[in-house]
């Protein structure tokens, strides 16, 4: 199974993270599929820059996000995009 998580990077106590499209054998920081995006959690507000079109494309062929990936699909409107696509 694929799923949609993130990947610590950054240095001790500045975590900064990839959000990475990998198998769900992977380890957390270990190997992956693909880079969609990042997500910077200490800048004021926090930054979260997802590639849309790379993430709907793993979410249509049945990639599964893990719940804080999910949040911040939900926050950038790409969780809703879906849902209209799959009832029209």
């Amino acid at each position: 199974m694929v799923k949609i998580r993130l990947a610590r990077v950054g240095r001790k106590k500045k975590p900064s993270y990839r959000v990475v499209v990998a198998d769900v054998r992977a380890p957390r920081d270990g190997s992956f599929i693909e880079i969609i995006g990042h997500y910077d959690p200490l800048t004021d507000p926090p930054t979260v820059v997802v590639d849309e079109e790379k993430a709907l494309k793993w979410l249509r062929q049945g990639a599964q996000p893990t719940e804080p990936v999910a949040r911040l699909l939900d926050k950038l409107g790409i969780l809703e995009r879906l849902k209209t696509e799959a009832a029209a």
